[in-house]
């Protein structure tokens, strides 16, 4: 009986030591961190897939020599003899409709997910940008920037989302002659996607940090051996003992 009850010890106590090692990587200091990595990758993604000009290609049969490339502020074409050469659309009132508003998501979409790291930077743990920073106000901060953080990358995937299917109609267009080359999905649609996945997972996980911080407290004034909560219920027990 004595080794079988030192063998269980033993691996209550193996357990105890993994689920320590878990609580440790897993804190609330270091998803926050993560969250703002996961956020900064994916807001840099976005800024880079804004502007270049590799949202849908062309390549025709008639003349393979020619590529042609199409973003959201270029066109542009390259051969082997000059290289590539681009050039910006000339009227903004001419674009068509899913470039228009797929430039204002993408707008919105770097300009939340900046704002969601500049407001999620006072709010980290271990940041103290004077007295006025307080728990609650850090928590409040760690909300707006997970919010922040969903809006930019819905926008983005939102945006992606329209050029996509506007694309897949006009290359299965029937009316179109089958001479007439048509355009394709170009590398800017995956990282787009990409970038919008990111950022929503980053929004995510300043929402997890914030459940986690607030279990951390909750755990910290259970532990306290004179709550407030408690002595009510210490003072109804003995009344109900003296009774």
């Amino acid at each position: 009986m004595s080794e079988r009850s030192a063998r269980r010890r033993n691996r209550e106590s193996a357990r105890r030591n993994d689920d320590r090692e878990i609580m440790v990587l897993l804190t609330s200091k270091i998803m926050e961190r993560t969250a703002v990595f996961v956020t900064v990758g994916g807001l840099v993604t976005t800024l880079v897939t804004t502007f270049i000009p590799l949202w849908k290609t062309l390549n025709s049969d008639l003349n393979e020599v020619e590529n042609w490339y199409s973003g959201l502020w270029h066109t542009c074409v390259f051969t082997e003899e000059v290289g590539i050469q681009c050039k910006a659309f000339e009227s903004l009132m001419g674009l068509p409709v899913d470039l228009l508003v797929s430039r204002i998501l993408m707008l919105v979409s770097v300009g939340t997910g900046a704002l969601a790291v500049v407001v999620a930077f006072p709010g980290l743990q271990g940041v103290d940008l004077g007295s006025g920073t307080r728990p609650r106000m850090k928590r409040g901060l760690l909300i707006v920037s997970g919010v922040l953080s969903w809006v930019s990358g819905l926008t983005s995937l939102a945006a992606v989302s329209l050029v996509a299917y506007v694309t897949v109609v006009e290359f299965w267009d029937e009316n179109l002659p089958d001479v007439v080359p048509r355009w394709e999905y170009g590398e800017a649609m995956f990282s787009g996607w990409f970038s919008g996945l990111f950022l929503v997972i980053g929004g995510s996980l300043f929402f997890v940090a914030v459940c986690m911080a607030d279990y951390d407290v909750e755990q910290t004034v259970a532990r306290l051996p004179n709550t407030p909560q408690e002595k009510p219920r210490r003072q109804h027990y003995l009344k109900t003992e003296v009774l």
